[in-house]
């Protein structure tokens, strides 16, 4: 209504939502709030109360899951900490999640996988404003994880058998001011280059969209350079 002019009214809004399955809203306070219109929907036959009563239910029965109604005692989520949330079973579980989401678009000549055995002696290059930058990482809403637990692609390749250079080339996504050098001579002094970049936070989230899809900054000249 506010925003896109959909409907006209609260009550439309209300009954709209509700139509198309909608069961809970993230509202601007109770001024705006375009349930509190649900009542007058109800009165005026424009919902009924078992479509309100099959809206709410999912509502409830996870609130329940959670134990939201139970005593602090009772609820098993009451006493969970940091010890058992970053327990060595939960991060072995986020190592496979982060394994089994990677998407390989190509291996030309077989470059990958790199093998821990085909390492030692060989110089390894990470290169880009990813590399080793812990803050850029996580997307839009991502929850805050303990430093220690965050492996930048940098910290990850130290823990091979290999000699690890770095250089970033630019300190932040947007990568407006480039350290042509400093990628060069890591690049060039390598066997292998791992080059990382991308967007992150800093160039887009909610509300900030993007109007194309390249590299930011002068990124796309790191990775040209660091291919040469």
């Amino acid at each position: 209504m506010l925003g896109h002019h959909y409907t006209r009214t609260f009550l439309e809004t209300a009954v709209a939502s509700l139509n198309a399955g909608c069961n809970l809203e993230l509202s601007y306070g109770m001024r705006n709030n375009v349930f509190m219109h649900i009542p007058q929907a109800l009165a005026m036959g424009n919902v009924t109360l078992q479509m309100l009563r099959d809206r709410v239910r999912p509502l409830f029965y996870t609130r329940m899951r959670l134990g939201e109604f139970d005593p602090p005692s009772m609820n098993p989520y009451s006493s969970l900490d940091l010890s058992i949330v970053q327990s060595p079973e939960h991060r072995n579980l986020s190592l496979e999640a982060a394994v089994k989401s990677f998407v390989l678009l190509k291996n030309v000549g077989g470059t990958l996988p790199l093998r821990a055995q085909d390492l030692p002696g060989k110089r390894l290059a990470v290169v880009g404003p990813f590399a080793d930058n812990p803050r850029v990482l996580f997307g839009d809403y991502a929850p805050v994880p303990e430093p220690r637990y965050i492996y930048t692609p940098r910290r990850g390749l130290e823990t091979l058998p290999a000699n690890v250079t770095f250089a970033a080339g630019c300190r932040e996504p947007r990568c407006q001011h480039y350290s042509r050098a400093d990628v060069v001579g890591a690049a060039g002094a390598a066997d292998v280059v791992v080059v990382c970049l991308g967007t992150g936070t800093d160039v887009e989230t909610e509300a900030k969209d993007r109007s194309d899809l390249s590299l930011p900054g002068h990124q796309l000249e790191l990775l040209q350079d660091a291919v040469r």
